[in-house]
């Protein structure tokens, strides 16, 4: 049985560092993030070993497919762990991907209920770079979070500041009243796994490990 997730989002898009052979400098960061996330899952993978020797606890989900979601399932496999993928049927993701454990590999046909199991036993959740569908899961997650919906403290880290700051003009958004400024709070934007990974663990240790309940109200 799995208690709680750390979920990871992001671009179903982005290749391996083995897989790009593109020397386009878009392409490289793309790949670097996938290493990022493919790192990040890693650690965590093998933190939370230290709480949960059954592999229960704070296990690496996914929405299944390629990309930033491959990497953070192929990095919790790498450090001997389980992990869950909540993939979606598309034309152009047919398959979930080869590194989700076998038995916790689930296909959904609608995308509301396939992001309600990404986030109902999430602890902490993790958005890298990605498109209409990652910005689709971020604006839903932080809305749960700044109305309340989901218990706080629930850590929300967005990887890649030269991309969130250019995708998402947060400081315009308070600029223009649509949201308070202490809603910026909401969220860590950062270039460095390692600072990541101290900001949530810090927090699941600290609010988490005898909270092992449903996050929402």
């Amino acid at each position: 049985k799995i208690i709680d997730t750390i979920t990871f989002f992001g671009s179903a898009r982005f290749k391996s560092k083995e897989d790009n052979q593109s020397s386009n400098e878009i392409d490289i960061e793309n790949s670097e993030y996938y290493e990022q996330a493919r790192s990040l899952a890693f650690k965590f993978t093998t933190w939370a070993e230290e709480y949960s020797k059954s592999h229960n606890r704070f296990v690496i989900a996914t929405g299944g497919g390629p990309g930033i979601m491959e990497a953070a399932n192929r990095g919790a496999t790498e450090a001997k762990g389980k992990s869950i993928g909540l993939g979606i049927r598309l034309p152009q993701e047919q398959k979930n991907n080869q590194y989700i454990t076998p038995e916790l590999s689930f296909q959904f046909h609608y995308f509301f209920m396939r992001k309600f199991f990404l986030t109902q036993t999430a602890k902490a959740t993790i958005m890298f770079p990605g498109g209409y569908g990652t910005l689709d899961e971020l604006s839903e997650i932080l809305t749960l979070k700044q109305t309340h919906r989901i218990q706080q403290p629930m850590p929300i880290v967005l990887i890649g500041k030269k991309y969130w700051s250019k995708a998402i003009n947060f400081d315009y958004l308070v600029e223009r009243k649509v949201i308070d400024k202490e809603d910026l709070n909401l969220f860590l934007m950062t270039d460095h796994i390692d600072q990541a990974f101290e900001f949530i663990s810090c927090i699941l240790k600290e609010k988490c490990l005898d909270n092992p309940a449903n996050i929402f109200n």
